[in-house]
């Protein structure tokens, strides 16, 4: 066959016919993978610096305003933005109206302090009418991703398998170092069975882990169950958690405020790339 006859009706001899589905699906799946690695390298962009620390709450669309746990979250949304913090929720309604509405009563001129990272539902036509500042987007997929990106700490409060999904995918970003140095809360006593879950079923002896279970990993999260208890105690009393020390001598603090100085330079790494100041 000439070189003439190997060439299609368009002038190319490299044209993908769409009779053709197998090369067809995979040049679909070739240049989405192309553009998977485009964001993967825009998304190790950092400013600078922040003005604020930022913490993202997670938590149930169901429960109504005058609700315990309705004014139990929003209570600890103002105080952290009374101390610098920018808040982010999912800006839909249930507890996430809840942290933007505490968010907006120190704040109510200033739209970054109240964040909202909506995802489109048909149930869920609005953002909350305390929301500031809100990012759109059509996948689950995408959002997730956004959260990860602009959060300093995660606090998770009550929820459903939304937020069980959103505290997962911290979680194991955390586990794996896509994320550094971003605290991880648990509030709430229905946390409490996850944890203790987790210390039975995953650092046992014999579970499928890459690495052996260590007695580091156990006290950290004996820890963390000793916290979402006294978070738990703390919202139910109306009080801040008291300040306890660890055998290290140091001393902590729950949700009364950030780990650090909300203008202070951290060092975090997205999920797709490497550690970087903020």
């Amino acid at each position: 066959m000439s070189p003439d006859e190997d060439r299609t009706p368009f002038g190319q001899s490299d044209v993908v016919r769409l009779q053709d589905e197998d090369a067809v699906a995979t040049l679909v799946t070739g240049a989405i993978q192309g553009l998977w690695e485009v964001v993967n390298q825009l998304t190790r962009l950092r400013r600078a610096r922040r003005e604020n620390f930022r913490v993202t709450i997670f938590g149930s669309a169901r429960l109504s305003p005058g609700t315990f746990a309705y004014a139990a979250v929003k209570q600890p949304a103002t105080e952290l933005t009374s101390l610098g913090c920018d808040i982010v929720t999912g800006g839909g309604p249930g507890l996430m109206r809840a942290a933007n509405e505490g968010a907006a009563a120190v704040a109510p001129a200033s739209g970054e302090r109240s964040v909202g990272v909506r995802i489109a539902l048909p149930f869920e036509q609005e953002v909350n009418p305390f929301v500031g500042a809100v990012y759109e987007h059509r996948t689950f997929f995408s959002r997730l991703h956004h959260f990860m990106i602009v959060a300093d700490a995660f606090v998770v409060v009550p929820g459903g398998i939304g937020t069980l999904l959103e505290l997962s995918l911290a979680w194991q970003l955390l586990q794996v170092r896509k994320l550094d140095n971003v605290p991880l809360i648990l509030v709430g006593e229905m946390w409490s069975g996850l944890v203790d879950w987790a210390q039975r079923a995953m650092l046992r002896e014999d579970a499928p882990s890459p690495m052996p279970a260590t007695s580091g990993s156990r006290t950290a999260c004996a820890r963390s169950t000793r916290r979402s208890r006294s978070f738990a105690r703390a919202a139910r009393r109306g009080s801040r958690p008291e300040r306890r020390r660890d055998r290290s001598g140091r001393t902590g603090r729950a949700l009364s405020g950030p780990s650090r100085s909300p203008s202070c330079t951290r060092r975090t790494a997205g999920p797709c790339g490497r550690a970087d100041s903020r």
